[in-house]
């Protein structure tokens, strides 16, 4: 039983009422005989509260959170009671949100039957997260006491990287819309395509693929039908050192490059070429082997889920003598890493010059977004300015890395982490239109 803020001003009053009988004695009996009509009242507001379980509520969410978005969570709740009732209701959702505003208030009528409220939750990290009990707290008309349910059950949801964000791309890629989301139509350079049929000759047509026997033998122009070619191989070589620990809107450097893997290897797969997986720091920790056949984007997730970083220094070197030994095919290699300076960058890039002899190698690293936005912000004292010299010479050399890399013909994209996916997907079909994947 729970005393709401309803009684205690009724019961002030009382205690008001009795005190001033000091003064005037009618006040003191007329304040007895209140006293006596509230313990009554609140008796049967109490009665008519416990005689018998009225209130039922329960939870329905997925058990699998998508990382960065926004989850939608639903409750329900009806009522048995012979009145209209008062409902507080607080859902006890994982305590790493750290959200105090999970708390709803409504009214039921007698017989309304169920009522249902949504409400969402953004997580920032994967993990399993622990979703506690419903508590419900009812009161009658008279608003004079509460009382607590215990409704739902305890229930444990999986954060796995943004599988929200895959279906959405999955939706636009049926409905050819990609370029909705940011992502470019990019002009074919050359012939890098593989023939698939034979049909007529429609107005439009390139007449260099007019194929002169089967229009001579069908008596009309046919032209070929040509596609990208196929089965070309795609690794995404994540880097878990220290400096992917950086963090970005609350999520860190390392779940943009987990979220835009997974992405980029579903929208590689529609396009029928093989997605493979390595993730590295101080030594190789997991590998997948290129692969489009069925069930292989759940093992992607699956691997992705896990990953976690052990904040030790990352070791190109161990990588190099992996992908030299596992990967024999020439294949494009996506690598997620970070560069704090030029110092860094030429520390590893011997390391990446040896990778791009036998494959092509696209590092993507990340633009430091707040500090570009401090640079942009009009200096107000003399110290200040130092900062922002500091800030605009940090800018500057990472596009200095950019040019270092293409110098050594390593290719390179510097983006905004949230704006990774739509970038590493252009990037991708650029490359994939003027056939450097092959």
């Amino acid at each position: 039983m729970f005393l709401t803020r309803r009684l205690y001003i009724v019961l002030t009053a009382v205690i008001l009422c009795i005190a001033a009988g000091w003064w005037w004695m009618p006040l003191f009996h007329i304040g007895r005989l209140l006293l006596l009509l509230l313990l009554l009242v609140v008796c049967v507001d109490g009665t008519a509260l416990w005689l018998h379980k009225a209130i039922r509520a329960g939870r329905q969410c997925s058990n699998r959170f998508s990382n960065g978005d926004d989850n939608v969570v639903r409750l329900w709740v009806e009522s048995d009671y012979l009145f209209r009732v008062t409902l507080e209701m607080i859902d006890e959702i994982p305590h790493v949100f750290q959200r105090r505003d999970v708390c709803f208030y409504m009214t039921l009528r007698q017989q309304e039957g169920r009522k249902e409220l949504t409400y969402r939750l953004r997580p920032t990290s994967r993990g399993v997260y622990g979703f506690g009990y419903i508590r419900v707290f009812a009161a009658s008309p008279l608003g004079l006491l509460q009382r607590r349910y215990t409704c739902g059950e305890t229930q444990d949801a999986k954060v796995y990287p943004s599988f929200l964000m895959l279906h959405r791309y999955e939706f636009l890629a049926i409905h050819q819309n990609l370029k909705d989301t940011g992502i470019k139509r990019i002009r074919r350079v050359g012939h890098h395509t593989e023939f698939e049929q034979i049909k007529d000759y429609v107005q439009g047509d390139d007449y260099r693929t007019i194929n002169w026997r089967a229009t001579a033998r069908r008596h009309q122009l046919m032209v070929n039908i040509y596609q990208d070619e196929r089965s070309q191989h795609i690794y995404h070589l994540i880097d878990k050192g220290r400096v992917m620990q950086q963090a970005f809107n609350g999520m860190t450097l390392l779940d943009y490059a987990i979220n835009a893997t997974l992405v980029l290897s579903y929208v590689a797969m529609r396009k029928e070429d093989q997605a493979g997986l390595i993730t590295f720091a101080d030594h190789i920790d997991t590998m997948l082997p290129a692969s489009r056949h069925s069930g292989h984007m759940q093992r992607i997730l699956e691997t992705l889920y896990a990953q976690q970083t052990d904040f030790g220094e990352t070791d190109f070197s161990s990588l190099c003598v992996h992908v030299n030994k596992h990967v024999l095919r020439t294949s494009l290699l996506i690598v997620y890493t970070n560069f704090i300076g030029m110092v860094a960058l030429q520390r590893q890039l011997p390391f990446l010059q040896q990778l791009s002899r036998r494959h092509r190698v696209l590092v993507v690293f990340f633009e430091d977004v707040e500090l570009a936005e401090y640079a942009a912000t009009p200096a107000v004292s003399k110290e200040d300015e130092c900062r922002h010299v500091m800030a605009e010479k940090y800018i500057y050399e990472k596009q200095l890395m950019v040019s270092k890399l293409r110098e050594n013909g390593i290719y390179a994209l510097l983006t905004a982490p949230n704006h990774l996916n739509v970038d590493i997907v252009n990037k991708y079909l650029e490359m994939k239109s003027q056939g450097l994947l092959c």
